[in-house]
């Protein structure tokens, strides 16, 4: 069974059609790049993965189970999204850190509130929060973070405010972990040491979706490569497939004028 099935997902903003019946199915463990011009539809879809969009039409399943069938659009609350985010994780573009609060808290903050869910947090507040706050050092450490624990946003640098938004985003242990141009706010002297916790993360068997304008990551750390196109899969296969013999036009002018670039 795939981890993630994505049929026919459509999404329009007024008259301007985004996502023209997108679709695509991973395996767990299984690392997919999504390349493709601006505009094509790349960030839109993560939205939409993540339920901060709501498409217009198609379905999303995750290990078989139907999270979203725009064929039955009941109202949902707040908490049933949460729910619904909660299989995957979403590392943004720009961070998105809380800047009020250092790095401990930035990683503890939605572990704690959703611990305060569980009906025995009043119970057992001490040993709960003691844990939560394990695991954030645990993904602290694992991003290479261990002495800027009690840091401020203020106080990193670019790439270290991106390994601490990497390792919020695992706090949770989703099952996908979506990222969105991870280094696009980095220079290239800080884009390698994302990449390179990113690389390590598929050595810890982690299913992920990297949007990335990285060509060289996307050919040596991407089991599948997507190349979108005005709001469709233009082309898609492995990285071997797609980087080296693209079968669309369109797919082999994109990597020309990239190359040109």
């Amino acid at each position: 069974m795939s981890i993630l099935e994505v049929r026919d997902v459509r999404k329009s903003f007024g008259d301007t059609e985004v996502l023209k019946g997108v679709g695509f199915t991973m395996e767990k463990g299984e690392v997919l790049a999504i390349i493709g011009s601006s505009g094509s539809g790349k960030t839109t879809l993560l939205r939409c993965l993540n339920f901060l969009e709501t498409p217009d039409a198609g379905r999303i399943l995750v290990n078989g189970e139907m999270l979203f069938d725009a064929a039955d659009m009941c109202a949902r609350s707040e908490a049933e999204l949460r729910k619904k985010r909660l299989h995957f994780g979403l590392v943004f573009q720009s961070f998105n850190l809380f800047p009020q609060y250092n790095v401990l808290r930035n990683v503890t903050l939605a572990m704690e509130l959703l611990s305060r869910e569980s009906p025995d947090f009043k119970k057992n507040r001490k040993e709960i929060c003691q844990e939560v706050e394990n695991r954030a050092l645990a993904l602290i450490e694992r991003v290479g973070l261990s002495d800027k624990t009690h840091a401020y946003p203020c106080q990193l640098s670019g790439g270290q405010q991106q390994r601490v938004a990497i390792a919020r985003a695992l706090a949770l242990s989703p099952e996908i972990l979506c990222f969105d141009e991870p280094t696009s706010a980095l220079d290239p002297e800080l884009t390698g040491e994302v990449l390179k916790v990113i690389r390590n993360l598929k050595s810890s068997d982690s299913t992920m979706i990297v949007v990335t304008h990285e060509m060289e990551f996307a050919r040596n750390v991407a089991d599948k490569v997507i190349f979108m196109a005005d709001g469709i899969i233009e082309e898609e296969g492995t990285a071997q497939e797609v980087f080296d013999n693209p079968k669309s036009e369109r797919t082999r002018a994109f990597f020309s004028n990239y190359t040109e670039q």
